[in-house]
């Protein structure tokens, strides 16, 4: 495991202040691999978060453009850069945040062959997407190659956020808790609206979870999907269980 420079000890000091982190889960940090798919409302805080954490190698994958009502609740981009790709807008950003991280911009939408490619790269995967087909493809490459994956979703004033452990056998995947489906009403904030600090709650939360599985401290967010409803600010906790008939992931290779 690489060192950290005395640079990185002073950038990092208050995390590693955390017993519960330290050091040794800083380093892990500095060397882990995130894949974020969606640079918007939930890729926004959790990316520039893992940036500022020092996470080692961030792929950002989103194939739209900046557009000025992003930028109610979108916090990577800024207004002179609307009418850029997003992935390269949230690029410069991290950059210019944390220059250690490394960053990759995919300006694509992610098919399956490109997903099997990038996911089997990761060393964990947030969904931050705004559309279920890709959410249950990002599933679908997760289970193929047992990569734990942290999901939000935001909409109008309700946020959720859940963590599938798929390295772990006894974990369920997404689709055993949305199971795939042509007859699913699909909001989108473009047309429903959405209020900004919400996918900063929910994006941030990403952030959280993800450094508790790269560090392995805590106990993440598996089989409980926590929900958030903003208007009266309370929380909710559904938990819920692998199904043994998954079509997804009732047949997946046991073991690591």
């Amino acid at each position: 495991m690489a060192e950290l420079d005395d640079h990185q000890l002073m950038r990092y000091a208050r995390h590693i202040l955390l017993d519960e982190l330290g050091i040794e889960g800083q380093q892990r940090l500095h060397e882990a691999r995130v894949l974020i798919v969606g640079a918007g409302g939930l890729g926004s805080p959790a990316a520039l978060y893992l940036a500022a954490a020092g996470v080692g190698r961030l792929t950002l994958a989103d194939d739209d453009v900046v557009e000025l009502s992003n930028l109610q609740r979108q916090i990577l981009h800024t207004t002179d850069r609307v009418d850029w790709p997003k992935a390269r807008s949230a690029q410069q950003a991290l950059q210019e945040l944390n220059p250690d991280v490394n960053t990759l911009a995919l300006v694509q939408r992610l098919d399956d062959a490109a997903l099997d490619e990038h996911v089997a790269q990761a060393d964990i995967v947030l969904d931050c997407c705004d559309n279920f087909a890709t959410r249950h493809a990002v599933n679908r490459a997760c289970v193929t190659h047992r990569r734990p994956l942290v999901s939000g979703a935001a909409i109008r004033f309700s946020g959720q956020v859940s963590v599938y452990d798929l390295r772990d056998d006894a974990s369920p995947c997404y689709h055993c808790l949305f199971p795939d489906s042509d007859d699913v009403q699909e909001l989108r904030c473009a047309t429903t609206g959405v209020l900004g600090p919400l996918v900063g709650i929910v994006g941030s939360m990403q952030a959280a979870e993800a450094i508790k599985v790269l560090t392995g401290m805590g106990e993440p967010l598996v089989g409980r999907l926590q929900c958030l409803d903003a208007l009266s600010m309370q929380w909710q906790t559904v938990r819920f269980r692998r199904d043994p008939s998954c079509l997804v992931c009732a047949t997946r290779p046991s073991g690591a």
